[in-house]
């Protein structure tokens, strides 16, 4: 990952795109509260704002690219992702639980884009 110059951020992002690609994921650790591993906690907040505040990965990604991002179709990518959780904040609020978040026939869509945004920036071939 040395071809970024965040490469740390980068981590970090790979890290957000997997709970955000796994359903099971979010039920077990963000609404039942297990703990995994070196994480003691863990919520849809922390990916919002890593995509949102502390990168400008959600509302710009294209200006991320050489910083997290390697290229432009990975910033599509990411855009993608961005607009559903935008979409869905739009239609609902940023007040719903995390339960409910996941629960919404819109979510999917939050899923499948952190699914082949994953696929393309860490090389998973998890589906």
């Amino acid at each position: 990952m040395s071809d970024v110059k965040s490469p740390e951020m980068r981590e970090e992002l790979v890290g957000h795109l997997r709970e955000l690609s796994d359903i099971d994921y979010q039920r077990r650790v963000w609404v039942n509260g297990i703990s995994e591993g070196s994480i003691q906690h863990d919520e849809f907040d922390y990916a919002v704002h890593f995509l949102f505040d502390d990168t400008h990965l959600a509302g710009d990604p294209i200006s991320t690219v050489g910083w997290i991002l390697r290229s432009p179709d990975e910033a599509d990518l990411i855009k993608a992702l961005g607009e559903a959780i935008e979409a869905i904040f739009k239609k609902y609020g940023a007040r719903l639980s995390d339960a409910q978040y996941i629960s919404l026939a819109e979510w999917e869509m939050v899923i499948d884009c952190a699914k082949k945004a994953l696929l393309v920036i860490a090389g998973d071939r998890r589906s």
